[in-house]
Order: structure tokens, then C-alpha cells, then sequence
């Protein structure tokens, strides 16, 4: 098994490093869900991102653990989970908290696969 490149559309981060090489360094748009095992909104919005990502072919999901990325946290100021950043190019371009509905998360995914036409 290759390491570095990711090749799978859902993926969960391990620490900083990989935050940088699999989602600030993708060349493919990648939704962020700031995630708790304890948290009962993130048991059904991450199933629910990890559905619509499996159904796309450009954007990814990558899933990161709170309790296990304290300085991802920190750096990205999450207060709350679940936590949604859309990042394109290692800018975010758009973000919520909570539990939101599929109309919202579409409407995002199409905000961060439009190409840089802008």
C-alpha cells in the first residue's frame, strides 16, 4: 500500500502532517468534518458527508477526530462539533457548525468544485 498520495474519497486524518499533505496540499477539494465519537449531531452528519462524497468524483471527505487533533482544533479555532470546513487549494472557502441539511452541504460542495473561474 502506497503512503502520501490518497487515493480514497473518505479518508480520517492522523495528526498535522497529514491535515497538510492529504487536504491543504490536494489537488482535489476537500470537505473537513471536525468530529467526536460523544458527539450525537457528528453520528449523523459524518455518514451523511461520507454518502454524498462516495456519490462524487470531485471532492473528498477527510474525517478528524477532536479528541485525537487537539492542535488542528486549536488552529482552526473549532468551538463546536460537528465542525464542516470546505477547503480548495488550502484556503477554506466556506464552513458551518452543527447539524445541517443535505440542500446546505450540496450548495457548499458546489461552492468548492466550481473551478477558479473566479
Amino acid at each position: 500500500m502506497s503512503l502520501g498520495r490518497v487515493h480514497h474519497k473518505s479518508f480520517t486524518i492522523c495528526g498535522s502532517e497529514d491535515f497538510i499533505q492529504n487536504v491543504l496540499k490536494s489537488d482535489i477539494p476537500v470537505i473537513v468534518n471536525f468530529h467526536a465519537e460523544w458527539c450525537e449531531p457528528c453520528l449523523t452528519l459524518t455518514p451523511m458527508l461520507k454518502k454524498m462524497v462516495g456519490d462524487s468524483s470531485v471532492v473528498h471527505l477527510a474525517i478528524v477526530d477532536v479528541e485525537k487533533n487537539g492542535d488542528l482544533v486549536h488552529t482552526f479555532e473549532v468551538k463546536a462539533v460537528p465542525a464542516v470546513l470546505a477547503i480548495r487549494n488550502g484556503h477554506v472557502i466556506d464552513k458551518f457548525i452543527g447539524l445541517i441539511d443535505k440542500d446546505i452541504i450540496n450548495e457548499i460542495v458546489d461552492k468548492i468544485t466550481k473551478s477558479e473561474e473566479m
